[in-house]
């Protein structure tokens, strides 16, 4: 404990029986009153601003203007108002930088959190999921809805008491010594960057769909963004422009959802007119069952799937034939001067032909698993309105996988590092625990139009694109695919010319981003979309970018390496972290990682296993100790890493493990949602372990005491005056 500073640059004294700093900054409410007025004032403008910008260029669209014209608009306005406000709260002030001066209302913390929250997985991802699994993507909003009513709970008022800057500086006062902080921020790290990876994914394909850049082009140029926030003004910075990003993402998601909603049921409310729209694709999804052309794809589609699996079995052969074929088909091509686009397209198929084995096979799988997927009835999407009911094991399995993942998804969005730094920055413990019903408030909107968007869309899909010749498919099937296929791909399986359900692809990440297309909304409504998906994309990478270079360099660095630094330093290598930690996620992200929200879902595993008991538990529980908190995270992070190692393709891949010869999973859960099994381990062994070693001493017994006390501490009801920012 002796190496606690205050958090409160303003000299406020600590809390002289435990130790602890309050981290309230002085000042009167007068001041602070009058600072969320001039806030409510140019947040309005800024609306009306955003609103303003649209509408005029709905008229230009009118005019004539083109479609890069346009798109670039919305990328160059959005960040360009990012940027100005990030370079109006530049600092280098330690509290200013790390917890936004401890200044930020409740109200505009709740926005700011709503905003970090919505990421690129929450925006691109959440609608999309809907739209493949029905009834079981409903797990992502249950989970995340319970885990914010936990941080208010169990941890934001604790937390906001404790004062400090991150959540390693919270592990390591609590327990003591060097060891559980260690811990804390290498877990950080870890959670955080596969997180913010997934985000500066949907910055490269957001901001390629609206300049038409490639997309490793368009990560590097959205990521500019990202660091003129994070990089100049700390949190101060990243919390008034998040404000602003919530503002553009949740105007982005609500416009489309109710034009959808007027254009198919004439009312502008889709929470009113989604179960009219519900029973209509579920009508349409019995009619597919049974149609006799998609059973004629689906079987097709079972026969590749079954030539591939040949092919898998003799590699180097399957190899030297397809070549072969298509070699045989280009000289054809060209014996029957056949058109220009034909041969170029069979060469170029020859040229990504795998030159070695290792890659042929791992292309065999894909086919076989994709072929297999599609020829599933309903192209192996679930009934929209289906069900985990029935006798069968299936329905028991489904319904296991769903629990778990609710249970993985709630303590993971209790425990993330992001998400609780921002209830550092409220001025009082009661302002963190309103600002938590806030973040709620306004991410409900969201939630509440995801499952609509994903209805409406796919309703768009049955009765615009099935059955529609592939001459006279839109165009904007044709950008996509080539933007990315496994995004979108449609290919005429039985030769007839007209596309049957089973012939298109559509990956879960496309259902927000096309949806203005799909309903044949205007350019401008389109591009909107686009531009609050970045908003989102952009507000998260900002958040866990700062996460991640905070944890390095005040707990790492200033905890352990140089204790002695000053804040001037510890901010400017902060500042380097920041720059170092996006220029290696922009590279991760350029691979490709494609289904945004699962892969975001092994994050809130691990966020959960290692940091949720030795949060909790240190809070409620005084005889938590050091070794049982290390023992706990080391042991609930193990098992997670190991469960998901063993069993996600990737991780099987990169560790030259092959394909598992069989099903490897505990009682079919899913790996992501591997902290079903890691939590309980992780708090069974703090518990064990901290009862078979000797109990914490008196400072940390004084601090758990401490945190739970009713009565306020000093200052604890007192306002900040304005920050410097805006």
């Amino acid at each position: 404990m002796s190496g606690l500073r205050p958090a409160n640059p303003s000299g406020a004294q600590p809390a002289a029986s435990a130790g602890l700093p309050s981290g309230v900054p002085s000042g009167s409410v007068e001041p602070g009153r009058r600072f969320a007025g001039k806030l409510h004032r140019r947040y309005l403008l800024f609306t009306l601003a955003v609103v303003l910008f649209v509408l005029v260029l709905a008229l230009l669209e009118r005019q004539g203007w083109s479609r890069g014209w346009i798109g670039g608009s919305f990328l160059i306005g959005t960040v360009l108002v990012y940027a100005g406000i990030g370079l109006a709260s530049r600092t280098t002030d330690e509290a200013e930088y790390y917890v936004a001066g401890r200044r930020v209302p409740a109200v505009y913390n709740g926005m700011a959190t709503a905003a970090d929250w919505m990421s690129a997985a929450s925006f691109i991802g959440t609608a999309g999921v809907l739209y493949l699994q029905g009834f079981d993507g409903l797990a992502y909003i249950l989970g995340w809805t319970g885990g914010y009513c936990l941080v208010a709970i169990l941890l934001a008022p604790y937390l906001r008491r404790f004062g400090q800057y991150t959540i390693p500086d919270f592990l390591g006062a609590r327990y003591g010594g060097q060891a559980v902080r260690l811990i804390a921020v290498a877990a950080t790290v870890l959670v955080s960057f596969v997180y913010v990876v997934v985000q500066v994914y949907g910055v490269g394909l957001v901001t390629s769909h609206l300049t038409g850049f490639s997309f490793e082009i368009g990560v590097f140029v959205g990521l500019g963004g990202v660091l003129v926030c994070s990089f100049l003004g700390g949190m101060r910075a990243v919390t008034w422009t998040q404000v602003a990003q919530y503002i553009v993402l949740i105007i982005a998601y609500t416009v489309p959802v109710m034009w959808l909603s007027h254009k198919q049921t004439a009312s502008w409310l889709p929470v009113f007119s989604y179960g009219q729209q519900l029973q209509a694709v579920s009508d349409r999804e019995v009619q597919l069952l049974s149609d006799p052309t998609e059973l004629e794809v689906r079987r097709l589609l079972g026969e590749r799937a079954e030539e591939a699996e040949r092919k898998l079995r003799d590699v180097p052969a399957a190899m030297a034939s397809d070549t072969e074929l298509l070699g045989r088909q280009i000289e054809r091509l060209h014996a029957e001067n056949a058109p220009l686009a034909q041969i170029q397209q069979a060469e170029r198929q020859l040229e990504r032909m795998p030159r070695n084995e290792a890659d042929a096979r791992a292309a065999y799988i894909r086919d076989r698993d994709q072929a297999r997927a599609q020829a599933q009835p309903l192209a192996g999407l679930a009934p929209q309105a289906g069900q985990m009911a029935g006798d069968d094991g299936k329905a028991g399995q489904a319904r296991a996988n769903f629990l778990a993942l609710v249970f993985s998804l709630m303590l993971g969005t209790a425990a993330l590092p992001h998400v609780l730094t921002r209830y550092y920055t409220t001025p009082t413990v009661s302002a963190a625990r309103r600002s938590v019903g806030w973040s709620l408030s306004f991410i409900v909107l969201l939630y509440l139009s995801a499952p609509a968007l994903a209805v409406m869309a796919k309703y768009q899909v049955f009765t615009q694109l099935v059955g529609t010749s592939f001459g006279s498919l839109p165009d904007w099937i044709r950008r996509w695919s080539k933007l990315d296929p496994s995004l979108v791909s449609v290919q005429d399986i039985n030769g007839d010319g007209i596309l049957q359900f089973a012939e298109l692809r559509l990956g879960a990440d496309m259902i927000v981003l096309a949806a203005p297309e799909l309903g044949g909304l205007p350019l401008v409504v389109t591009y909107l979309v686009a531009a609050g998906g970045l908003a989102a994309a952009l507000s998260t990478a900002d958040g866990l970018l700062l996460t991640i270079s905070n944890a390095l360099s005040h707990d790492f660095f200033f905890r352990v390496v140089r204790p002695g630094a000053s804040a001037i330093k510890r901010v400017m290598f902060s500042k380097l972290m920041v720059l170092v930690t996006a220029v290696g996620a922009a590279w991760v992200a350029s691979l490709r990682i494609t289904a945004i929200l699962p892969f975001v879902s092994a994050a809130f595993s691990l966020a959960a296993a290692t940091f949720f008991p030795a949060l909790v538990l240190g809070i409620f529980w005084k005889r938590a100790n050091r070794a049982g908190a290390v023992a706990g995270m080391v042991a609930g992070a193990g098992l997670c890493l190991w469960y998901m190692a063993r069993n996600l393709a990737g991780p099987r891949a990169f560790f030259g493990l092959g394909e598992a010869a069989t099903d490897l999973r505990w009682f079919g859960i899913d790996p992501v949602a591997a902290g079903v099994f890691g939590v309980p381990l992780g708090c069974a062994v703090l518990v064990a372990v901290s009862l078979l070693t000797p109990p914490p001493g008196p400072e940390e017994r004084a601090m758990a005491e401490r945190l739970r006390e009713p009565e306020p501490w000093p200052g604890d009801n007192l306002r900040s005056g304005p920050p410097s920012a805006l």
